[in-house]
């Protein structure tokens, strides 16, 4: 049983939402941030990235960049650019990217769900990233963005959802990358109680993208029970802001890999040793992708061809070694290129699925990466099984989009 319960958020004014709500802190770079930025006085990239406000030399972890946080947070509260909800409300929060939109509800978890395990995580976490995150919590005392979860869909929480989304949104826009964005409030009391019930029965929530966010947002809930020798279990800080999307609405796109030189083999030499655990066939030069679990393409020298994997790289049977990141670096990464950990190993970087291949095609083209590789993507269904088993993916598996817009809602933990 895990809790998700309503809250009093701190929202814009409908006539600037549009320019208030930013992307997340964490897709951009501090220079591409400071540009989307610009000129704007209501980014809210002011509140989660504020090194934009201060000399391009500074730190990006010095206490100089948190205090310029709280200090633009109480900002845009101060001058109207956040105002807060009298009433604990849920918020359908819905993404559109082409032809699709998936539904989410904004709410509050529990920090204890996610100290025990109720709240599955499916990759490892990064202390330092850890720490920052919890450090922007701690002085701004809030959640400035949700954190994005999923939930084995529900037929009775669709139905709210549907009932609630036939009134006109609070919030309705397109942003400048091309995502429309949409936002209603559930003012109803019955409907909240009923969600909050609802929610109550569902036996997990998965992480699917923000392990950081939500690590950092539990561990201040907990410094903060520690910390509070009057601690009942029902103050604010015991929740943190996320967005629950059911399973069957969401897509997860592929996550490629591109590698500086193939560990001194010629292009001829590499094809051969990969023989030995694929079946490979040159396509050549038009863009490949692919189709299927257990094919991958990869592009080298101008051309692309397709890599099947030979029955003994996998195991159907177990929720990693199923996994195509998992054949590509015991099969390949590994013993060809000498890759040991992606973590750390300078030689590899990863490239979001929606780039699309012309942006491999062109980190090869250009001399500055040797080979690439496109990956099949992982299915909800697979993070799932993984998250239940106690296992952690291999980093950089998963890419969600549309990401969240930050700044629609902020939870306060006061």
């Amino acid at each position: 049983m895990a809790i998700f319960k309503p809250f009093r958020g701190y929202r814009p004014p409908r006539e600037i939402v549009k320019k208030l709500a930013s992307r997340p802190y964490d897709v951009l770079n501090s220079e591409e941030a400071r540009e989307e930025a610009g000129d704007n006085p209501y980014s809210f990239l002011r509140v989660v990235k504020p090194e934009i406000e201060l000399p391009k030399d500074t730190d990006l972890y010095s206490q100089q960049v948190y205090d310029k946080a709280l200090e633009n947070f109480r900002k845009f509260i101060n001058k109207g650019y956040l105002l807060r909800d009298e009433e604990p409300h849920f918020y359908v929060y819905a993404q559109t990217w082409g032809k699709k939109t998936q539904y989410g509800i904004v709410g509050c978890a529990g920090v204890e769900d996610y100290l025990n395990d109720r709240i599955k995580k499916h990759e490892l976490t990064r202390p330092d990233k850890e720490e920052d995150r919890m450090k922007h919590v701690r002085i701004t005392n809030a959640n400035a963005e949700p954190v994005f979860f999923t939930y084995p869909k529900q037929e009775e929480i669709d139905k709210i959802v549907s009932k609630t989304v036939k009134a006109p949104p609070v919030y309705d826009f397109v942003a400048d990358d091309g995502f429309g964005h949409h936002f209603w409030v559930v003012d109803d009391q019955k409907l909240i109680e009923r969600l909050e019930k609802l929610f109550a029965d569902v036996p997990a929530f998965y992480v699917a993208d923000g392990h950081h966010r939500t690590a950092a947002a539990a561990l201040v809930g907990k410094e903060k029970m520690e910390n509070n020798p009057d601690h009942t279990g029902d103050e604010p800080y015991n929740f943190f802001m996320a967005v629950l999307f059911p399973d069957d609405q969401l897509t997860i796109i592929d996550y490629n890999r591109v590698v500086k030189d193939l560990n001194d083999m010629s292009e001829e030499e590499f094809i051969d040793k990969l023989k030995k655990d694929f079946d490979v066939e040159n396509k050549g030069a038009a863009e490949y992708k692919p189709g299927k679990l257990h094919e991958m393409s990869m592009y080298l020298g101008g051309e692309w061809y397709s890599l099947k994997a030979k029955p003994h790289t996998y195991d159907d049977n177990d929720p990693i070694g199923v996994l195509d990141v998992t054949i590509l670096s015991k099969s390949v990464l590994d013993p060809l290129l000498g890759i040991k950990n992606l973590r750390t190993d300078k030689r590899i970087d990863f490239v979001g699925g929606i780039r699309g291949l012309k942006e491999l095609k062109r980190r090869v083209d250009t001399g500055e990466m040797k080979v690439a590789f496109a990956l099949y993507p992982v299915t909800m269904q697979q993070l799932m099984d993984i998250a239940d088993t106690g296992n952690i993916m291999p980093p950089k598996t998963t890419w969600f989009e549309p990401k969240l817009r930050s700044g629609l809602v902020v939870n306060a933990l006061d």
